[in-house]
């Protein structure tokens, strides 16, 4: 992939692109040091804008500052990749349920032709994962603007993370039949039933990404995030989860679900209280 530059002219918005995207593609790896003598250099820009973007950056997760070491990428660990899911699990299903019928057939159709176009490079992980993207993002502009920052910023890092550890083949397909399940709930207006596949395709991607990884992780944040709303997960005491976990939910107003089975999840609803 050619590494993206930065042209005359230069902004602080063109320097966080560049930046952004080195970062999530790996070209500035976790804990490199991100000097910003030898950036300026790199770049070919000023020391005013770099430091502007460098913030940005910050505020986005993607950079720490250390004491008497400046900034530095950050790390890319489970425990947080199981936090940032576990916020976009307690967030995000409840305000797409609420905004479905605000979703315009303009928004529809621009979510089908991301189907369209992740169905076509359904065996390509990097641009299936682009256009996966794309496809939740259509969403973003519906969201109030605190509450669409917070959720980008949470896309931003498990982004990062899934560009370097997505890899199981079996993934793609998956995640297309529950997209596909979901769009077609917006288009019913079934805010229930939206609410509850958002919910299994979060719960799904998170123990796909962070068991990937780590086996024998041991959620928490995940886990308390699912009591908070109503859903049950299969683990052991120590919050192991052994895959594919069996998932239910509890609360009154639980849509019903055909079954639906993945790699990390099983749902039946003969199984539901």
């Amino acid at each position: 992939m050619t590494e993206p530059k930065v042209r005359a002219g230069t902004t602080v918005d063109d320097i966080y692109q560049v930046l952004r995207e080195r970062i999530i593609e790996g070209t500035y790896g976790p804990k490199t040091r991100m000097s910003q003598r030898d950036l300026a250099e790199d770049l070919d820009v000023s020391r005013t804008p770099l430091r502007e973007a460098l913030r940005r950056l910050e505020a986005d997760g993607l950079l720490v500052s250390e004491a008497n070491r400046g900034m530095q990428v950050a790390p890319i660990a489970n425990a947080d990749t199981e936090q940032h899911y576990a916020m976009r699990l307690l967030v995000e299903p409840p305000v797409i349920a609420a905004l479905v019928d605000e979703f315009s057939e303009a928004d529809l159709e621009a979510m089908r032709e991301v189907l369209d176009r992740m169905a076509a490079v359904v065996d390509r992980t990097r641009e299936f994962q682009e256009a996966h993207r794309h496809f939740h993002d259509v969403a973003l502009v519906r969201y109030p603007p605190a509450i669409a920052e917070l959720t980008r910023s949470l896309h931003t890092m498990i982004y990062r993370h899934q560009r370097a550890y997505f890899s199981r083949p079996r993934a793609p397909e998956e995640i297309l039949r529950t997209d596909e399940a979901f769009l077609a709930a917006i288009a019913a207006r079934d805010s229930g039933l939206v609410r509850q596949l958002l919910e299994f395709h979060l719960l799904d991607a998170a123990l796909g990404l962070v068991l990937d990884i780590d086996p024998d992780h041991r959620f928490d944040a995940v886990l308390l995030a699912l009591r908070g709303q109503g859903i049950t997960l299969d683990h052991d005491e120590k919050g192991r989860v052994a895959r594919p976990a069996r998932v239910g939910w509890v609360r009154l107003e639980a849509a019903r679900m055909p079954a639906i089975t993945t790699t990390n999840l099983v749902y039946e609803p003969r199984s539901e209280t």
